[in-house]
């Protein structure tokens, strides 16, 4: 039987509760999760998930449930809403989006000789699942996003970098939402980064922003 993407997208969806539950690592995630977006059958797809615990509705309800996103979690209350912004462009110039904003299902961000920032840390989610896009051309651009959050780096880099540093790492919570982060770099760079939010327990003091033009992003990259 041919899988249909809802069927992969629920066989990502349970390995993404098995990441936050520490039942596989982040290595194991991405073999698994490649392995689930190129599945073509069900006989591909059931390997992937044979020795996880079944979630309720699976017909084993002695078996313990994936979790949900506890009470006081601040992750239901930021995912819905009306994008506020949907693309950015930076020609010889620069542009940020930070604060409190709504980022869409789909966003595009281009630089050209200059550069860009999109912050995410106290932004709001249109949808469980944003793709941002990214082409950056002898320019850079700085994805930042809060701790939880499960980032997806797929970008080309020619002659220029994706940049994922250890935003891999960044073990999801339950409810969270997942960034993918891609696109094209060249003679640029773009950059994904996981910080907490600003005043939030634990957080660093921060340096005023990099100038991100073609030249410190090759320095940087």
């Amino acid at each position: 039987m041919r899988a249909s993407d809802a069927d992969r997208e629920r066989v990502v969806e349970r390995l993404r509760d098995a990441v936050a539950e520490g039942r596989i690592d982040m290595e194991e995630f991405e073999e698994r999760l490649e392995a689930a977006y190129t599945s073509r059958t069900y006989a591909e797809l059931e390997p992937l998930t044979r020795d996880l615990p079944a979630v309720a509705g699976a017909g084993a309800a002695d078996r313990p449930m994936a979790p949900a996103a506890s009470p006081d979690s601040p992750w239901p209350a930021r995912i819905g809403g009306t994008a506020t912004s949907s693309s950015a462009v930076a020609v010889m110039s620069g542009f940020q989006r930070k604060g409190r904003w709504t980022v869409p299902g789909r966003f595009n961000a281009v630089a050209f000789w200059g550069g860009g920032e999109l912050d995410l840390r106290d932004a709001d989610f249109a949808a469980r699942e944003v793709v941002i896009t990214c082409v950056a051309v002898m320019g850079g651009i700085e994805i930042t996003v809060p701790p939880g959050v499960e980032v997806d780096v797929r970008g080309i880099g020619i002659m220029g970098a994706f940049d994922q540093g250890k935003a891999l790492e960044n073990r999801p919570e339950p409810g969270a939402p997942r960034v993918i982060v891609n696109g094209l770099a060249f003679w640029g760079g773009v950059a994904v980064k996981v910080k907490p939010p600003k005043g939030a327990k634990g957080a660093k003091g921060e340096k005023g922003p990099k100038r991100l033009d073609g030249g410190a992003v090759r320095k940087e990259l």
